[in-house]
């Protein structure tokens, strides 16, 4: 039976205000993904001697409580999510000092640490959480000029900065502080500052170039085409051979050849077993989930809430371009998951409480509703009166 107006309650309530186009657009590609997964992941796990549907099932464990994070995370309030974010942003710091003295080291970064038999990434935890905690610090500059607001997120962004290098991750550094530097630039960033940081930006990309060693290597790949250009090469040819219609589930080739296939590649999965037009479609969910979120950012009263959804649909739209222009090979290789489509357990969870936020920050309240929204409602109770 229908959730009725007149019931009060808190499932009532939220059922009514909460953003059905959002709700429907995550869970799109939360299914998306686990369709994915019986794709992509099968080989990985037999190519690493796991029973066929290992990562399928991982996958699977994953989805329900990233789900029920979702759904939680949405019946919070706005005071609600900037205490969760404070909680959680202190607890992901930590984990990452953690890290990178106790960490699992993987390929020469430590980003992860043991909990009995999980891995967690602190990162993907600390992104939504950061978002939302400059968001929060941003829009108490602006309500209260005696708060220094701006210099505790710049404070704040050093640190992580810090962290995402010493681990090193030199993407996660990059897709920060770009979510950042937008959401700077929303709170009344001046030109003079955004040309300031733009060039610091610049002198940081190169200052990574040349201190470590892989990232130079990346972009020397990138640039001249030589070199183990394996994953990449092998990911266009995944895409072109799938052409517009692909070649059916479960009748990829070249996908069995990708080690990442399941995680960074699973974009290049998509097309050559489903076809661009499938690609086109997913990329289109990402967008409209970037769009709307954005107009209904503009249309919030509260300044907090506009700087917190721009900034969390930024965030979620960025690492999906950064993700799929990797596979397009228009950027250098970087690990960066597609959200809610690669495999990955911290990332799943972290993704579902970034939709989550958004979800509890769009829903309709008295002290969010805009002018507009307002004016519509009293015409139509005239017209119905």
């Amino acid at each position: 039976m229908a959730a009725s107006r007149a019931k009060k309650g808190v499932i009532t309530d939220w059922w009514w205000s909460i953003d059905r186009w959002f709700l429907a657009a995550f869970l799109i590609l939360m299914i998306g993904g686990m369709v994915l997964s019986f794709a992509a992941s099968p080989p990985v796990a037999e190519k690493i001697g796991l029973e066929p549907f290992h990562f399928v099932k991982r996958h699977a464990l994953f989805l329900l409580p990233s789900i029920a994070a979702m759904l939680a995370t949405s019946l919070l309030t706005p005071r609600g999510i900037r205490r969760m974010s404070i909680i959680m942003l202190g607890v992901a710091i930590v984990l990452m000092v953690a890290a990178l003295f106790f960490g699992m080291e993987v390929k020469g970064a430590r980003r992860w640490v043991g909990a009995g038999p999980l891995t967690i990434q602190p990162s993907e935890f600390m992104k939504p959480a950061f978002v939302v905690v400059c968001a929060w610090l941003f829009a108490e500059r602006s309500r209260r000029s005696d708060i220094p607001g701006n210099l505790f997120s710049i404070m704040l962004l050093g640190t992580v900065v810090a962290l995402l290098v010493a681990q090193p991750d030199l993407g996660q550094t990059i897709l920060t502080t770009s979510v950042w530097g937008g959401l700077f630039f929303m709170a009344g960033l001046p030109w003079l500052w955004i040309v300031m940081l733009g060039g610091l930006g610049g002198f940081g990309i190169l200052g990574a170039y040349v201190v470590f060693p892989h990232v130079a290597s990346r972009f020397d790949r990138f640039l001249t085409g030589e070199g183990d250009t394996f994953q990449t090469d092998t990911a266009r040819e995944a895409i072109l051979r799938g052409g517009w219609f692909g070649q059916g589930p479960g009748e990829g080739i070249v996908k069995r050849l990708l080690p990442d296939s399941h995680t960074d590649f699973a974009y290049s999965v998509i097309a050559e077993e489903f076809g661009i037009i499938s690609c086109m479609a997913l990329t289109a969910v990402f967008a409209f989930i970037v769009i709307r979120g954005l107009n209904v950012a503009f249309a919030q009263r509260d300044t907090f809430n506009r700087l917190a959804i721009t900034g969390l649909v930024m965030l979620f739209g960025l690492q999906s371009i950064i993700n799929m222009a990797v596979n397009l090979h228009l950027m250098p290789a970087k690990g960066m998951t597609l959200p809610f489509i690669s495999y990955g357990g911290s990332s799943m969870l972290a993704v579902a409480i970034t939709a989550g936020f958004v979800l509890a920050l769009t829903r309709r309240r008295a002290d969010n509703v805009s002018q507009t929204d307002r004016l519509m409602e009293r015409t139509m109770a005239a017209q119905a009166a």
